[in-house]
């Protein structure tokens, strides 16, 4: 089991350097930021639209398959089974609804007056708030609408998460946010400490899975008996792994934290990291005016009524 291969959340993709790799780490922060935000008090119809142009991104960035199949399919898999699962759950009005006409019709002993009665245009559209309803499983109007806004949400934070991640290297990552925040430094908030901190944290992700991984094979290739053990057992062995793995971890970060103090990273602001020169090109611009118009659509077809 290659984790590192199979399961590559959080890495980043040195080659091939797609467009997507040169465009800046600002914009590309901005974008991710506005996937995150703009499904809130959005329909459901840009919902789905925000899944349709995340993968549209993957595909025209010509990203290797080898790269997003795997995890685009668990996403995609996952996603399916939350709609699914949250379509035929009980949507939790705790209303039963009734038609407005009866169902058989009725005659009116009492004498009425033609010229009182006003004809009402018939209308075709019948309204029915339990879309599907066969035994057990029951489908209503709310329900659908729950299941669509959990599953457009879970793909869109996790697979937008980690575009963004697949292509900005750690280093862009830190120099874009460390350049939006400098306006902070008049607080003396440690922009320069906090931009760095995040770059060893994006730099931790693949020695975690590292860690996992080794543990993983050490465990596999003692060819214990699971079944012999029994549950009490099984849980004994997987405690001992998890804590040698928080070991691990901790040494780790102690190796990292010994290597910075050397370096004479000890104090907040005195030591300047000049990670990237961050200049807007003809592209960075290209995307900037995509984005306004992105909020544009936005806001004229994606507002929830």
């Amino acid at each position: 089991m290659d984790l590192l291969r199979s399961l590559p959340l959080g890495l980043y993709l040195e080659q091939p350097q797609t467009w997507l790799h040169k465009i800046d780490p600002r914009v590309k922060f901005a974008w991710l930021m506005s996937f995150l935000t703009s499904y809130v008090l959005a329909n459901n119809f840009w919902r789905v639209l925000l899944v349709v142009l995340l993968i549209l991104a993957t595909l025209i960035a010509r990203i290797p398959r080898r790269v997003w199949q795997q995890q685009m399919g668990w996403l995609l898999m996952l996603s399916f089974f939350v709609l699914a699962i949250g379509a035929i759950s009980p949507d939790g009005m705790g209303v039963d609804y009734q038609p407005r006409l009866p169902a058989n019709e009725q005659i009116l002993t009492q004498a009425v007056n033609p010229k009182n009665i006003i004809q009402e245009p018939a209308s075709n559209n019948k309204y029915s708030y339990v879309l599907f309803h066969k035994g057990p499983v029951k489908v209503t109007r709310y329900s659908l609408d729950l299941a669509v806004r959990l599953s457009t949400i879970i793909f869109t934070v996790i697979y937008s998460t980690n575009l963004y991640l697949l292509t900005t290297a750690p280093e862009e990552i830190t120099s874009g946010i460390e350049s939006l925040m400098q306006p902070l430094r008049r607080f003396k908030w440690p922009v320069t400490e906090i931009a760095l901190t995040l770059t060893l944290s994006l730099r931790f992700i693949p020695l975690v899975l590292e860690e996992v991984q080794n543990l993983f094979r050490s465990v596999m290739t003692r060819a214990i008996n699971w079944k012999k053990l029994g549950l009490k057992g099984g849980f004994k062995v997987w405690m001992t792994v998890a804590e040698r793995l928080l070991e691990n971890l901790l040494l780790r970060a102690d190796q990292m934290a010994n290597a910075m103090m050397v370096r004479g990273f000890t104090s907040p602001n005195e030591h300047r990291v000049q990670w990237h020169d961050l200049r807007f090109k003809g592209r960075d611009w290209l995307a900037i005016a995509t984005l306004i118009l992105f909020w544009g659509i936005r806001l004229a077809i994606g507002t929830q009524v």
